[in-house]
């Protein structure tokens, strides 16, 4: 499993997640993210929409309509009804799951929380871990 740890610092989680959501896609993979706030969750989905005017991010709810149908399926839970090989943790909360590759995205306030997180799973076999900050506007991986 790789788990990619992105830091926000210029942009909210809403902001970077339809670029993640759109490399998803390009790579044939399908997307669950997930947060267990409710507001953060709409402003995911209307910024899949609307973020990239270029790219079409369809994306729906879990518990919805023909959820196994979605390429990316917005949840509280880490549960990918929708086949996701891939999961995003747009709250910066760290959930268990079975996925090939994990996003973690937090912001400043939960720095604490995603160190702790970094070095437990440093203690996991077969855990790949990458760190990300935006620099300049850019994301720049990190030591």
């Amino acid at each position: 499993m790789r788990v990619d740890f992105y830091q926000l610092s210029n942009d909210p989680a809403e902001q970077v997640l339809p670029l993640i959501a759109r490399n998803t896609l390009s790579a044939g993979e399908r997307l669950l993210i997930v947060s267990e706030d409710e507001a953060q969750l709409r402003r995911v989905s209307e910024a899949l929409w609307t973020r990239l005017p270029e790219t079409f991010l369809a994306n729906g709810r879990a518990g919805g309509d023909q959820e196994e149908r979605q390429p990316i399926l917005l949840s509280d839970t880490p549960e990918p009804s929708n086949g996701a090989q891939f999961m995003a943790l747009a709250d910066g909360v760290w959930r268990e799951g079975r996925f090939k590759r994990v996003f973690l995205l937090f912001p400043p306030a939960r720095i604490d929380d995603a160190r702790g997180c970094w070095r437990m799973l440093g203690t996991r076999e077969g855990v790949e871990r990458r760190y990300w900050r935006q620099e300049g506007g850019r994301w720049k991986e990190g030591p």
